[in-house]
């Protein structure tokens, strides 16, 4: 498994659409904003097939240090939740394409 960076994901897409990485930098970076933006506002982002983006607060809880005992009260938390759309879980689904040795 390889892990592919933003900048990779420009370089295909300018790439592929024969269109300036500069623009298309842009575009991805603005896309990107709005996504933490609408989340940070605590909507929901829905793109079919893809999947769906959405917030979701965890209440506060009292811990324990494992190593001391001492009870410590954690605050609550916002993170993201992401459901994968009807495309991504089918493609996932299947296979996967293993790579030639060489």
């Amino acid at each position: 498994m390889s892990t592919v960076t933003k900048k990779e994901l420009i370089d295909r897409i300018a790439e592929s659409t024969q269109a300036k990485r500069v623009i298309v930098k842009r575009i991805i970076q603005s896309f990107l904003d709005e996504v933490i933006q609408e989340l940070a506002q605590d909507n929901r982002l829905e793109f079919r097939d893809f999947g769906v983006f959405e917030t979701r607060t965890r209440s506060s809880r009292i811990a324990q240090n494992p190593k001391t005992l001492e009870r410590v009260q954690v605050p609550p938390k916002r993170s993201v939740k992401f459901k994968m759309g009807r495309l991504m879980r089918d493609k996932l689904a299947a296979p996967a394409p293993t790579a030639p040795n060489p």
